[in-house]
């Protein structure tokens, strides 16, 4: 190994270590820093092991950089996804997926079998595709500008050096950590160690998301986050509590920031940057299912509408179809449906029911 690689090596592994430090201060109250912190790690143990000369050190040294370096593409899924989904929750399937390459980590320093490789290939692969996902199926409904913007950008880089990894280990002997390929390699992680600091570092993440949800039987209100907005922002803003409260444009369910800008006639990029840096929020469905799900709230806990079956007030209140209501209210109210109107109309009936206490 050259000097100058490893410099970009040791560099890269400093540099990494010390985020880890950052993030691991943060990690009890911010799920983005705990996820930060796992997948930095893993990946200073990615350059240490894919450097020339790592498999004659020692084995009790060598297992645990092999398991961390063998987990990343798991806490590479992880990561993103905490990133770019402002409700994201890590589930059982996440925690999974790096105890299955952690374990295939620890068989392969004793066994090597090429369908042992095939599946920890194909793990890796998946995982990177998972995150790739993430990075581009929000895309649409991102409020964050430059959210938006690296997404693309962060996409294809992550594809490429994924493609360029498993292409490698399946075609060059040692993969990467050939001789003819390990400074190549080198250069590439400190480029994307770079590009995932800048991401990192973005003020758009630390930005605090918009209440989760409105009272039960009152309106999603548009209130602005800024004091008192003025100029073209606040007549955008009366138009828009216009559409909202009057016109109940949430109510189609087929709504999107294409056509709610054109009804406000104004490019996108500035009804997203409005709902964003106005009102404080970062996802236009988020944004618009919260006034669905406060109309809906008040319907089910309203005695008149006793009668009116659940599917009808979900499509009534802008939902396409019973499945992603139940979901959606499940999350905002922890209950289902059927659950919180017998709830609320039971407590009416109990209300109506109490005497009321004589005074004087």
């Amino acid at each position: 190994m050259s000097t100058l690689e490893a410099a970009l090596r040791g560099g890269a592994v400093i540099v990494l270590l010390l985020r880890v430090v950052v993030h691991l201060r943060n990690a009890r109250n911010d799920q983005i820093s705990r996820w930060s912190a796992l997948f930095l790690l893993g990946v200073a143990a990615y350059v240490v092991e894919s450097s020339p000369g790592f498999y004659s050190v020692d084995l009790r040294w060598r297992l645990p950089v092999h398991v961390f370096s063998c987990g990343t593409p798991a806490a590479f899924w992880i990561t993103i996804a905490a990133f770019f989904v402002d409700d994201f929750r890590v589930r059982w399937y996440h925690a999974l997926a790096w105890l299955a390459l952690a374990s295939i980590a620890v068989v392969e320093m004793w066994v090597r079998s090429t369908s042992l490789f095939a599946v920890h290939s194909s793990l890796s692969l998946l995982c990177a595709l998972l995150a790739i996902w993430h990075a581009l199926a929000g895309r649409a409904t991102d409020l964050v500008e430059g959210r938006r913007r690296l997404r693309i950008v962060f996409a294809l880089v992550t594809a490429f050096y994924t493609v360029l990894i498993v292409a490698s280990d399946w075609l060059w002997p040692g993969g990467l950590s050939a001789a003819s390929l390990s400074f190549a390699n080198a250069a590439g992680l400190v480029t994307l160690i770079f590009l995932f600091a800048v991401l990192d570092s973005l003020p758009s993440f630390a930005q605090p998301l918009a209440p989760a949800r409105a009272g039960p039987t009152q309106s999603f209100s548009i209130r602005p986050t800024v004091p008192f907005p003025s100029g073209p922002d606040a007549a955008l803003l009366t138009a828009l509590r216009k559409l909202i409260d009057h016109d109940r444009v949430y109510r189609e369910a087929d709504l999107s920031i294409a056509s709610l800008s054109q009804k406000l006639d104004i490019p996108e990029y500035r009804l997203r940057r409005l709902i964003n840096e106005q009102l404080g929020h970062r996802n236009f469905s988020a944004f618009i299912n919260g006034y669905r799900l406060a109309e809906a709230e008040a319907a089910l806990g309203d005695p008149a509408q006793a009668d009116v079956p659940i599917l009808t007030i979900a499509l009534d209140a802008g939902f396409g179809s019973i499945g992603p209501f139940n979901r959606a209210f499940k999350t905002h109210t922890g209950l289902t449906p059927t659950e919180y109107r017998r709830a609320r109309l039971d407590g009416a009936r109990d209300a109506e029911a109490s005497p009321i206490p004589e005074t004087g």
